[in-house]
């Protein structure tokens, strides 16, 4: 087997990358990621510097990693600020860090991507390689984070310490309509969510949905336009470009969902949404100002009513956000995986891991008894 470390996704053939990733995941498609490292989205300015790994045998490519060198702890979604903190504390330098991840999308999906998914050899070889590179580049940590579930045990027979926490996604129960969906809930919470979509409608919202061969230069930088004020709202920009969105409306048009939101035909609020065969993602929201139920409406609401029209199973809208368990998402784990060079601080973050994840189970199961589905004896 033949390691390569890739400094641009570009010098990996897409093709190639593209037959090991699949169609499962659009966020690994080489499209994707291309059009992040393209953009200026990810680079050595904004602290994510490409690592690929790829390994190649007689037959071609036969493994990946999509990999990044950091400089921060930005984007990840899953907080080590506090580790950096102990590091900095005890007179040791955390950045920079290896992490495997998505930029800026906190989706699980697959790390180790295999010609053969029974291929362990490749798979270890791929963490082996890993942890050479951060060694060899003076790495503090290697961080695996949104992994699928079913390769954790390869993490864990490597000595990676594994994190556990929880995202609340919406299961597609082979509903009919947004009422079948509505059904399953108790009548108080079934009036509420019938509520929050009557207000939308009374203040005379009405919604369209665009998927990148249908969007126009102009409503793309209308929308872009709306996402970067809430960003803004908050202290931050963006994480993607303008030309990131333009770039893979282009180029993979039929994975990106734009719903937008108007009223008297002026768009006042958009959301964006990724999605594979079976699965919606929800990652980017923006408005023009406060408009009563608007955020559950578009980012919520839409997301259902699409997956039932169009059959998909999963609905994934992002992290945090309690106020989703109303609204019939429930409390999924969530992984990722931890190398630290530095034994003494492995071992003090295997200790707090272990009670973190004790809370994590614990926080699920007090979740999971707030969701609005009826349980025997509800009423109706």
């Amino acid at each position: 087997m033949q390691v390569t470390v890739h400094d641009a996704i570009a010098d990996i053939s897409s093709s190639d990358w593209n037959a090991l990733a699949g169609n499962d995941y659009p966020f690994l498609s080489h499209e994707f990621l291309s059009a992040a490292e393209s953009s200026g989205s990810v680079s050595l300015d904004s602290g994510w510097s490409p690592r690929h790994l790829t390994i190649s045998d007689t037959k071609g490519l036969r493994a990946a990693m999509p990999l990044y060198e950091k400089s921060h702890s930005w984007g990840e979604f899953v907080f080590d600020w506090a580790w950096a903190n102990a590091y900095e504390q005890a007179g040791l330098d955390y950045y920079p860090k290896l992490v495997s991840a998505v930029p800026f999308t906190p989706a699980p999906s697959r790390r180790l991507l295999l010609r053969d998914a029974d291929d362990q050899d490749a798979a270890r070889g791929l963490l082996d390689a890993a942890v050479t590179l951060a060694e060899e580049t003076q790495c503090s940590s290697l961080h695996i984070l949104f992994p699928t579930a079913d390769e954790m045990p390869l993490f864990k027979d490597a000595g990676f310490l594994l994190r556990k926490d929880c995202q609340f996604h919406w299961h597609n129960n082979d509903y009919q309509s947004f009422d079948d969906f509505l059904n399953t809930f108790t009548s108080v919470k079934r009036k509420k969510a019938r509520r929050d979509r009557r207000r939308v409608r009374e203040n005379g919202i009405q919604f369209r949905r665009l998927n990148g061969t249908q969007i126009d230069s102009d409503t793309l930088n209308t929308v872009y336009r709306l996402i970067s004020n809430t960003f803004l709202r908050r202290g931050s920009t963006p994480y993607y470009s303008e030309s990131f969105f333009q770039e893979i409306s282009e180029k993979i048009p039929d994975t990106v969902l734009y719903v937008i939101a108007e009223l008297d035909s002026v768009p006042v609020a958009a959301a964006v949404f990724f999605e594979s065969p079976e699965r919606l993602y929800g990652r980017y929201w923006g408005s023009d100002g406060h408009y009563d139920s608007l955020h559950f409406e578009t980012c919520y609401y839409q997301g259902i009513d699409y997956c039932i029209e169009t059959g998909k199973a999963i609905f994934e809208p992002g992290t945090q956000g309690e106020h989703k368990i109303s609204r019939g998402f429930s409390p999924v784990s969530t992984w990722s995986a931890h190398w630290l060079a530095h034994p003494q601080f492995a071992n003090a973050i295997e200790q707090y891991l272990d009670q973190e994840g004790k809370h994590v189970d614990r926080y699920m199961d007090a979740v999971d008894s707030h969701t609005p589905y009826k349980h025997t004896g509800d009423d109706s």
